[in-house]
Formats: structure tokens, sequence, C-alpha cells
């Protein structure tokens, strides 16, 4: 996957980003699971994420786009992890920018280098999704005051509509109720529309990688989904299935409906 950047951008004065931005992250790794792993957490939560799989093209965006935070490995290629911070509280742009070192590098002695350099925390591989959204959170609070308000978020086409603050679900004006663990995959589909993901991923991103539970839970859930919220659950519109891959939310078949 090409790293991805933020469509909009903004000009961010030397100090670092102004108001607006408070919700842009970018995320410095070489990893390309991790790297989706960590953007839906965040996405999820709220924020704009802005990705780069090595050093130089990190170290480039910062500088460019002004990021409220860095999510920031060590080991990458190119530039390592180490020498992108460095650079980071070198410049002036970027030298308030909090940074959030991300690795499977555990030793003390490892910490204590990052932290020396100037990070402002360090979260060691394997790591929790939604510890890692709260550290994130919490070094925003310490670097700009109160982090803004959330924008209440609604995914309204094609006669379904999705509030993701209330956890409500209606289809032609008709309330569905879902379970939690069906509503988590339908945002998480809503969300990642046209793009097929398969048990592994779907497991990775929706149950979080410290759930331990059989891959066929996905078919489980997905079914009961299917019959909450597709017209004829034996033939699905929305939530399709591509052979031998995996599922797909297939927006353009909500938008024709």
């Amino acid at each position: 996957m090409r790293p991805r950047e933020v469509e909009t951008k903004r000009t961010a004065s030397p100090a670092g980003p102004v108001a607006g931005d408070r919700r842009k992250v970018l995320v410095i790794e070489d990893e390309r699971d991790i790297r989706e792993l960590v953007r839906v957490s965040l996405e999820n939560e709220g924020f704009s994420v802005l990705e780069a799989a090595d050093g130089d093209l990190g170290l480039a965006l910062a500088r460019r786009e002004r990021p409220a935070a860095v999510i920031l490995d060590l080991m990458l290629p190119g530039l390592s992890g180490l020498e992108v911070c460095r650079r980071l509280r070198a410049e002036e742009p970027t030298v308030a920018v909090p940074v959030l070192i991300l690795t499977a590098r555990s030793a003390e002695a490892d910490k204590v280098v990052g932290l020396e350099i100037g990070a402002d925390d360090y979260v060691t591989k394997p790591f929790s999704p939604r510890e890692l959204t709260a550290r994130v959170k919490a070094i925003l609070r310490r670097s700009y005051g109160r982090a803004p308000e959330t924008p209440h978020e609604v995914y309204d086409r094609g006669g379904l509509r999705v509030d993701f603050d209330s956890y409500e679900v209606h289809i032609d004006g008709n309330r569905i109720e879902l379970s939690l663990r069906e509503f988590e995959l339908l945002r998480f589909f809503v969300t990642h529309p046209n793009r097929v993901y398969d048990r592994a991923q779907l497991l990775e991103l929706v149950w979080g990688p410290d759930t331990y539970v059989e891959p066929r839970t996905v078919d489980v859930h997905i079914r009961r989904l299917r019959r909450r919220i597709e017209r004829d659950d034996s033939e699905p519109e929305w939530i399709v299935t591509v052979r031998g891959v995996g599922y797909m939310f297939d927006e353009r078949r909500l938008q024709d409906g």
C-alpha cells in the first residue's frame, strides 16, 4: 500500500500546528500491517493520519505537513528512527512536535536513548491499539492543552445511516438493532469501503491483536450482520464475499440502491 497523505493541508506556525491540525498524526513505520492497525485505531477516534514507510519520507512529510504528533518506529529503511527524531528536534518547524516511539526494541538502554534525544513517550511492540491511542491523546494534552472536541460523525448514504457516536443504525429510516461487535464490524466496513479484507485482517483491525478467537468467528458475525442489514442475506449486496480472499463493503451497490 502506498503511503497516504491527508487531503486537507493548512499552513502552520513555526511553533507547531494550528488548532485545526491538532488531530493530524504522522505514522512512520515500515511494516504495512502495523501502519494500517495504527491508522484505523486513530481514525476511529477522529484523527486524520499521514503515513510513511521509511525515515526519509517521514521526515519530509513532518517538515511539510506539520503534524500534531509523530508515531515513530526506530528500525526504518533509510534514516533510522533515532536520526529522524534528532532532526525533528533540531529544526525549528518541528522542534515542538511531540514524538511517540513505537518499536520492538524494549531494552532499557534503547528507551533511555529514545527519551534523551527528545521523544515524549515510548511504546514497545506488541502493543494495544487502545493504549497507543490513549498515549497519543495524553501527549497532545501535555503539548497543546485540552484536546479539541471530536466532531459528531455519521455515515449517511443510500438509505444507510450509521451514527458513530450514538451507536445507532437506520436503514430507510428504520432503526436496526445490532450487537456491539456487529456495530464495530459495520463501522469498519463503511469507513473502509470497496476494499477486500481477509479474516485475519478483520480479526486484527476489528477485534484487536490481543483477542484470541477462531478466524471462523468473523464468518459468524458477518452472517449475523447480513441478516440485520441486507434485503436478502442469502444474496448480499452490501457486504459481499470475494471468493478465496475475504469480505468487502461494496459502497457502489449502496449508492445505486
